[in-house]
């Protein structure tokens, strides 16, 4: 449905609620009493589980009695009727964003472009990385570059340290953009379900170091990347989503590397759109992505 332009601020409701009769009525309900637009719905009765997820996007009509704190407020009693874990924010404010690297800077380089073409509604905290090379292209944009050394002496440390940065920026999401530490499991438990890294390959397979020789060893005609949410099990998060490439045998482990750095981009920055957009929800080692 076609956003009404007269009406700029947006609202996103998230739910994610045990599947009964009634919830996207009583919902819709609450909103359209209250002089709210719907201009964005979307919804997934996961029979599996037996759980609903839903995303609504509505604007507040100018001839309202009520405000977005209104609306939060007095939501909690539709809530607690259908036992709904929720969200409602402000979708016009940028999600504050910091950025993991190491010494590859494809990812990196797609996602200040597209950050600087306003394809993500994010501000960029700070570019973190545990080597220097790539701090020309960041300070370069503006942006804050914090150098983190990590060794297996200083890693808690150092992981510590980023805690403290992400805490004092107040940042939403983590991007691994071929960050190429494996982080610990404190770390993990701490960022999840908002820190996003980008494998190349198309999990679950080729999972670890060299995924691209690996998969030149097996002489694979598809090459992938994967963007999950991180945990303590490595290269095993909740999938966000993935990007393939057609290769043949012509192609060496090199080359295959050289192929697919556009499928890591592609990958990662679909992902990081999707979350900011609030559209990925969790559920166990899976997501439901609404779109």
């Amino acid at each position: 449905m076609k956003i009404n332009k007269k009406h700029s601020t947006r609202y996103t409701l998230t739910i994610n609620c045990p599947t009964a009769p009634g919830v996207v009525a009583g919902v819709s309900t609450y909103l359209a009493e209250r002089g709210c637009d719907i201009v964005e719905s979307a919804q997934f009765d996961d029979q599996s589980v037996g759980r609903l997820f839903m995303r609504i996007v509505f604007n507040i009509m100018p001839d309202s009695k009520y405000n977005f704190d209104n609306l939060v407020d007095g939501f909690s009693e539709v809530a607690e009727k259908f036992s709904l874990s929720w969200k409602m924010r402000d979708s016009n404010i940028p999600s504050k964003v910091l950025i993991m690297v190491s010494k590859f800077d494809h990812c990196l380089d797609d996602l200040l472009y597209r950050y600087h073409k306003g394809e993500f509604n994010m501000d960029i905290t700070a570019v973190v990385s545990n080597h220097l090379d790539l701090r020309p292209m960041v300070e370069r944009e503006g942006i804050r570059f914090i150098y983190l050394p990590v060794s297996p002496e200083n890693k808690v440390d150092q992981e510590n340290k980023l805690l403290d940065i992400v805490k004092e920026t107040e940042t939403d999401l983590v991007v691994l953009a071929r960050y190429m530490q494996v982080l610990t499991d404190n770390l993990c438990k701490e960022l999840r379900g908002r820190a996003i890294n980008i494998h190349h390959s198309f999990l679950p397979g080729f999972k670890g170091a060299k995924p691209y020789h690996q998969a030149f060893d097996r002489g694979v005609k598809l090459i992938g990347a994967t963007a999950h949410y991180v945990t303590a099990d490595l290269d095993e998060g909740p999938i966000i989503t993935q990007s393939v490439q057609e290769v043949d045998h012509s192609l060496y482990a090199e080359e295959l590397v050289a192929v697919g750095r556009d499928t890591e981009t592609r990958a990662l920055a679909k992902a990081v759109k999707l979350h900011i957009e609030q559209r990925v929800f969790l559920e166990g080692n899976k997501t439901v992505v609404l779109r």
